[in-house]
């Protein structure tokens, strides 16, 4: 069985493109064949133009950053640096030149002299950083580089990694199993599930308009309608749907090859933060293109920037809304578990995927 198939992608000089999806995806063997660490059986590699395909690692002027960091730790940050220097025996001046630029890029001036073990994890991650950089790579190459870190530190990286990538000018290609983390970072993501791509775009596209239902449910939350496709216009992409409760939905087919005949059976992906909660007597939105109905609160869930709410409901099965704490915890308006309300949300939340 091939760990990766089918797989064609275009990475743009200059961005940050990142491989998105569960463990055993193909992700992370799809980097190391870009590296030049696993041989492909089929295809190609391209990169600036040249075929690498049959090209040892240490020809393709790549560089790489693992999880675990892989540095030397009987060697000082300034020999883990230099390493890749030494070995091409570059002379001592141009070698310490080079390490210092890395150092100040990296925010690790005067950490010179100091082992690995007298480091934190975000400074062994930026040591990593520099060392793999220290060739001039064309592409650099990430495998989850932060998932050792704690949560703050994270996410800390994460803004610093893409601040980085834009002061170098350096193609990052970077894979992660976080959602949160792919759509903060990557100017595209491309979707991986059993070795093939499900969906490559920007994380708008893919947050917005995923093609199927592994996407929709991978990058972020959604609740699930099952129905059938009772009316479909190909040339604007927009159908009606009706579920087995009778509920009647109007949105858009959000795979634009999709051509799918009435009566396929279809599911309405409808975002949590695009449903408004309110007490049931509450006045109903002015004008058409809302759908409403009514439930029972389950579960509240305070979040501090918001609430989550589990509601019951009879032709919805359970929805999980997401409302906005804009006045701290007195925005949940003392709602509470066997509370009636009512769940409205608009028609451009809609989102009808075929597969």
């Amino acid at each position: 069985m091939a760990a990766v198939s089918d797989v064609t992608a275009q990475i743009e000089e200059g961005e940050l493109f990142v491989l998105l999806g569960p463990s055993g995806s193909g992700k992370s063997t799809l980097l190391r064949a870009i590296a030049g660490l696993t041989t492909i059986d089929h295809g190609r590699i391209v990169l600036h133009g040249r075929d690498v395909t049959n090209v040892g690692a240490r020809q393709r002027q790549v560089g790489f950053v693992f999880q675990n960091y892989a540095l030397f730790r009987h060697m000082t940050v300034a020999d883990n640096i230099e390493f890749a220097l030494r070995a091409r025996r570059v002379r001592r001046a141009n070698r310490r030149r080079r390490r210092a630029e890395l150092l100040k890029l990296v925010a690790l001036e005067g950490y010179d002299n100091r082992l690995p073990s007298e480091l934190s994890g975000g400074q062994q991650q930026r040591v990593a950083l520099a060392r793999a950089l220290v060739n001039h790579p064309t592409v650099l190459l990430l495998d989850e580089p932060l998932g050792a870190l704690d949560l703050k530190l994270r996410k800390e990286m994460q803004l610093e990694l893409k601040q980085l990538q834009r002061e170098v000018g350096i193609t990052f290609v970077y894979v992660t199993h976080d959602q949160e983390e792919a759509l903060t970072m990557s100017d595209t993501i491309v979707v991986m599930q059993n070795g093939r791509i499900q969906q490559q775009g920007r994380p708008t596209e893919l947050y917005e308009r995923p093609v199927n239902r592994f996407v929709a449910n991978f990058i972020g939350v959604s609740n699930p309608i099952i129905g059938r496709l009772v009316e479909h216009d190909p040339s604007t992409g927009r159908g009606v749907v009706e579920s087995d409760t009778g509920l009647r939905l109007t949105g858009v087919v959000t795979d634009p090859d999709a051509r799918p005949v009435t009566g396929t059976q279809v599911e309405v992906a409808v975002r949590p933060e695009r449903l408004r909660v309110d007490p049931t007597g509450s006045a109903d939105p002015e004008g058409a293109g809302w759908t409403r109905i009514e439930g029972r609160i389950h579960q509240g869930t305070y979040l501090g920037d918001q609430t989550e709410f589990r509601i019951t409901t009879d032709v919805a099965g359970e929805v999980v809304a997401r409302r906005q704490n804009a006045t701290g915890a007195a925005a949940v308006s003392g709602l509470g578990p066997g509370d009636p309300v009512v769940i409205r949300w608009e028609d451009s939340a809609n989102l009808i995927l075929v597969a």
